[in-house]
């Protein structure tokens, strides 16, 4: 019999890793740190196209989002799907702008 094991507890039983729930509507976002913006000049508009030529993002499958690490010198308008708190205050403390893709 296939996963007979004499008496003992099976394997499936034995491996916790192999059990679980994975939520199959998950999104997954392509992560970029403010730190990494501070490479643009002042002035410009970020959007993901030119995240993916600088090599933050690996491709635009993803939604990008903006997290508040680190600071930003240059005021920048950026464009990504999602932005935090933090890196949204910093980015309009700088004197820039923030654009949400939808």
């Amino acid at each position: 019999m296939l996963g007979f094991q004499g008496g003992q507890l099976s394997l499936l039983k034995r491996l916790p890793s192999m059990r679980g729930f994975t939520n199959i509507f998950r999104q997954e976002y392509s992560i970029v740190n403010l730190d990494q913006l501070s490479a643009f000049p002042p002035d410009t508009k970020v959007t993901p196209d030119m995240m993916v030529a600088a090599g933050f993002i690996r491709n635009l499958n993803d939604p990008v989002k903006i997290l508040g690490r680190g600071d930003l010198e240059t005021a920048l308008t950026i464009s990504a799907q999602r932005f935090t708190k933090s890196a949204r205050a910093k980015i309009e403390a700088a004197g820039g702008r923030v654009e949400e893709i939808v």
